[in-house]
């Protein structure tokens, strides 16, 4: 596959990671504020984007003395998960410019 294609690929999926992480950050901050309405179609859809991911680990981790440590959990996997695609992205791109399969 040549680099002309991967590139582009590696660098969407990185990019998508990035403002997904983001947003997990903006969800987590607003869960600070109790008075928020979660029913108005801005934070409405932010939590239907973001809680699938954060509900897997709140399921393994449960909140210690009401503090959901959680967050923190799905935060790092995410951060390694965006390196893993970068450094393998990077990885691919390189052999395919240079031909080395």
């Amino acid at each position: 596959m040549p680099a002309q294609i991967i590139a582009p690929i590696v660098q969407g999926v990185s990019t998508f990671l990035s403002i997904y992480l983001v947003l997990i950050f903006i969800r987590i901050l607003l869960s600070w504020f109790p008075n928020i309405d979660w029913s108005n179609s801005v934070f409405a859809t932010l939590s239907q984007l973001t809680d699938p991911y954060l509900n897997i680990f709140r399921g393994i981790i449960p909140p210690i003395g009401g503090l959901d440590l959680s967050a923190i959990i799905a935060i790092f996997a995410l951060q390694i998960l965006s390196g893993l695609v970068s450094s393998a992205g990077s990885q691919l791109v390189a052999m395919a410019y240079y031909g080395a399969y």
